[in-house]
């Protein structure tokens, strides 16, 4: 790294830690503190707590092991190339076109649109909502520039003037008994379920390459600087949560479960800042919902690309993700996400152990991870059978199989028994290197 890089390191780090916040902070993340703060009152710190590590914890480890290994594809690689693109299609189709794309023009239209402009078409909107966005990804490698130089500014400004005025006018007391039986449980359950250590594979695949425009090709440079901006991002998220839970924790008095996440959040808001505080809100969830977009936009068109070995221009696939987000955005999303659903609860488990293995045992031979991988996979289809169909009730039994951590187990079960057989496996092989990274 020359002398005119390191002048701009902290910048740098500075832009990717902004970028790396946006990514992660979506609409979704605008709502959910909130109601899990106005559910668990005067326990809302604690429940906070248990939704931030195991939603931007296991975000932040997915990005440390990628670092670690190099890319995303290097994660997923142990356990053969077809299963790791098949895998990495899976999350990136998921949390991508079919469901986080479009949602992102669905939220913007119903809390930032629809209450301020009422009358605006949403077939118009996510016609010109997707508009931007590809404007926004054409070109790959300013993606991470606009995002962090221009978008997170204004989002942070928004958001913090929402959580200051509700920190210094307190809209009521704080519910001592908490309306939920577990709040910690809860809270963890609903950080796992957001997935976002899955988001954490492919924005790596778009932040390396602008890290690698930047100049920084060196492992270790790459490393200090993804590694101090996922540090940045960590901490301004750390902030906007527990801002956001604590307002919800002030009307723990005035609402019950039966409010909607939304509808909780958008009556804090006005109740602070009346209409033109409905405003500001509405620019947050545009802003989150765009920098979201934008994130899963270019990253889903980069892996595509790539997979194709640049037979089809990462320009082409922006274009198709923009134009089929924008039509599923307005047909029966609902279906779409009921569809989607079962696929990231069976996909989930076996991404996580890939990103442990790579990120704390990176040496481990392709035999053990793949034997810890198809465990995880195993245990996480029978459940996902248990809970859309029934008649597994035996998986119950499972240690932490409330939390939706019952994979964990049989992984370690299974990766402890290749451990025990690899040895027997390699002396009949005598002779003959070791398969790795093969179908």
């Amino acid at each position: 790294m020359n002398e005119e890089k390191k002048s701009n390191f902290f910048r740098d780090v500075i832009v990717v830690g902004f970028a790396l916040f946006s990514m992660f902070f979506g609409a979704g993340n605008v709502i959910f503190p909130p109601y899990l703060g106005m559910e668990s009152g005067q326990q809302w710190l604690a429940g906070f707590s248990a939704y931030y590590i195991a939603d931007i914890g296991l975000a932040l480890l997915g990005m440390f092991a990628l670092l670690r290994v190099g890319s995303s594809e290097a994660v997923l690689h142990r356990v053969g190339r077809v299963p790791a693109e098949i895998l990495m299609c899976a999350i990136i189709l998921c949390i991508g076109p079919m469901v986080a794309i479009p949602r992102t023009s669905a939220s913007t239209f119903e809390m930032a649109i629809a209450p301020n402009l009422p009358g605006v078409s949403p077939v118009l909107f996510s016609i010109l909502f997707f508009a931007v966005i590809l404007a926004l990804c054409i070109k790959e490698s300013a993606v991470v520039d606009i995002v962090g130089k221009i978008l997170t500014p204004l989002l942070l400004v928004g958001l913090f003037v929402i959580i200051l005025k509700g920190i210094f006018s307190p809209l009521g007391d704080i519910l001592t008994a908490p309306k939920i039986a577990n709040v910690t449980v809860t809270g963890i359950k609903s950080g796992y379920q957001t997935m976002d250590a899955l988001a954490a594979l492919p924005f790596g695949i778009i932040v390396l390459q602008s890290v690698t425009d930047k100049g920084y090709t060196g492992g270790k440079s790459k490393l200090r600087l993804v590694g101090g901006g996922a540090v940045l991002a960590g901490v301004l998220l750390l902030a906007v949560y527990m801002g956001l839970a604590y307002l919800g924790a002030t009307v723990s008095g005035q609402y019950t479960s039966a409010v909607g996440r939304a509808e909780l959040i958008m009556a804090i808001v006005g109740a602070l800042l009346g209409k033109g505080g409905m405003i500001i809100f509405g620019a947050v969830v545009g802003l989150a919902c765009v920098t979201t977009a934008i994130a899963l936009t270019s990253s889903a068109a980069a892996y595509f690309s790539e997979l194709c070995r640049g037979k089809v221009k990462y320009k082409v696939f922006v274009v198709i993700i923009c134009v089929f987000s924008a039509v599923v955005s307005n047909l029966g999303l609902d279906r779409i996400v009921s569809i989607a659903a079962p696929v990231l609860d069976v996909v989930y488990p076996p991404a996580l152990v890939l990103i442990l293995i790579s990120l704390v045992v990176p040496k481990t031979s392709d035999f053990v991870s793949r034997a810890a991988t198809l465990g995880a996979l195993l245990t996480s289809v029978l459940c996902t059978v248990q809970l859309y169909v029934g008649k597994l009730t035996f998986l119950e039994a499972l240690p932490l199989y409330d939390l939706g951590l019952s994979w964990i187990l049989p992984a370690v079960i299974f990766a402890a028994a290749a451990a025990l057989l690899n040895p027997l496996f390699r002396s009949n092989r005598a002779g003959s290197p070791e398969p790795r990274k093969e179908l």
